[in-house]
């Protein structure tokens, strides 16, 4: 036979070889079944998971992928703030999608990671020969390593996962969140409009009593300076406006100046928020990564051969990736802790984002109590005002008088429309910190 014959026939040995063997515990090296790329791994003996048929995942073989994948969006559909979603969702670079393409061929490259190990040996003999080998490796027992691999690449996974629908989440935020600001702003650049419409009209009066004499001139210079004030701040608004837009079109496929008005959203308070959903998928990357430590420091057994050039040779070889030394026990201990480490990492995400949750529910309820409150406000403002516009009228009241007046209710006008902005900032606020501003199956 020759050295090329026995070389395949030794491959194809180690190859055949862990089908041949029998259940040597938990810790044997197991084939990666049945589970696609965020399969788990299970011994031979465990049945494969169900794919439905369009291939994703279901929840028993990933739980957090297949709950990203359920996760409604909070956004009603056919309003503004739907339309400003699907247009920078559609535009966005999606580099969170790449991290997780990468996470995927990863977990795809550790599905096999149960096969013999072939490579080639070249070495330079004594006499000046080039000597090569073909070296194959198939390792038969190594305390989990190997599946704590394939586990370890499942949770990268589900890590990159949440990171994808996170990066959804927080680019409708931020578009959503400039949207409002330019509707926030053109509204107030609007009611400026009005009432330096009706501040010119108290102006020009009050220039013809100046005219005539019957007003002094300084009530038409202190008319002036509102004027001018209201002008700058509508010029402000304005410009604000303008930015907002222009930032929110850079971000988006299409212009969005058209789209107006504010859109509604849908209770997603039973929504598990995405903090918690990434805790536990670093639960399960830490625990994984514990017991690749963990197969580190216990010794391993593996079947290696080697033929080319040189003799066929083949045998068992006990290994281990760390010796023993005075600190290994104490190695060993700490890793022991570390489930419980990692479940009280997600108590307290869960407590740290329930805490946030309740906080902004609270503040979008004090807003939206607050913008009430004014609307009462400028409707009792708007009704002195009349009353003083008629007063006026029939010659009871002087301009500088309404003029006053006529501020007060500009002014309460304007913070009823800054609280009902800012209501509408704390709603998608708390849609944000829930992980609800972007459909899971969307993303």
């Amino acid at each position: 036979m020759s050295m090329s014959r026995r070389s395949l026939g030794l491959v194809i040995a180690l190859m055949v070889l862990p089908g041949c063997m029998k259940d040597m515990g938990a810790d044997t090296v197991s084939r990666f079944k049945g589970n696609g790329l965020l399969g788990s791994a299970k011994t031979e003996k465990t049945t494969p998971v169900a794919q439905p048929s369009d291939g994703l995942p279901t929840a028993e073989a990933s739980p957090i992928i297949y709950a990203l994948q359920q996760r409604p969006s909070a956004l009603q559909e056919g309003t503004p703030y739907a339309q400003v979603a699907q247009s920078v969702i559609a535009s966005d670079a999606r580099v969170a999608e790449a991290e997780l393409q990468v996470a995927q061929l990863r977990a795809k490259a550790a599905k096999w990671n149960w096969l013999p190990s072939i490579g080639p040996r070249v070495s330079l003999s004594s006499l000046g020969d080039f000597v090569t080998d073909l070296v194959v490796n198939q390792v038969l027992f190594d305390n989990g390593r190997k599946r704590a691999e394939r586990d370890l690449a499942k949770a990268n996974v589900e890590i990159a996962a949440v990171n994808l629908v996170d990066s959804g989440n927080t680019r409708v935020n931020d578009a959503l969140v400039l949207y409002v600001t330019a509707q926030r702003n053109r509204e107030i650049a609007a009611h400026m409009g009005r009432t330096l419409k009706e501040m010119a009209h108290f102006e020009w009066v009050m220039q013809q009593r100046v005219n005539g004499g019957v007003s002094d001139m300084s009530d038409l210079n202190v008319l002036q300076q509102k004027l001018a004030s209201k002008r700058a701040r509508a010029s402000e608004a304005g410009e604000a406006a303008t930015t907002a837009l222009a930032e929110l079109n850079a971000m988006s496929d299409r212009d969005l100046s058209g789209i107006k008005g504010l859109g509604g959203l849908h209770e997603t308070s039973a929504q598990e928020p995405l903090a918690v959903i990434r805790a536990r998928a670093q639960q399960g990357a830490e625990i994984a990564q514990a017991k690749i430590d963990r197969a580190s420091h216990l010794p391993g057994l593996a079947a290696n051969a080697s033929g080319g050039s040189s003799k066929v040779t083949g045998g068992l070889e006990v290994t281990t990736d760390s010796l023993f030394s005075l600190g290994t026990m104490a190695e060993l201990s700490a890793l022991e802790v570390v489930r419980e480490t990692s479940e009280r990492k997600v108590a307290e995400a869960r407590e740290v984002a329930n805490r946030k949750v309740q906080a902004q529910a609270n503040r979008l309820a004090a807003f939206r109590r607050q913008a009430q409150e004014a609307a009462t406000l400028t409707q009792n403002a708007k009704q002195n005002l009349d009353l003083f516009r008629k007063q006026y009228e029939g010659g009871q009241r002087q301009v500088m008088d309404v003029v006053g007046v006529y501020e007060t209710y500009a002014s309460a006008l304007e913070t009823e429309i800054d609280l009902k902005y800012k209501a509408a900032r704390a709603e998608l606020e708390l849609a944000r910190l829930q992980g609800a501003l972007a459909e899971g199956a969307q993303i």
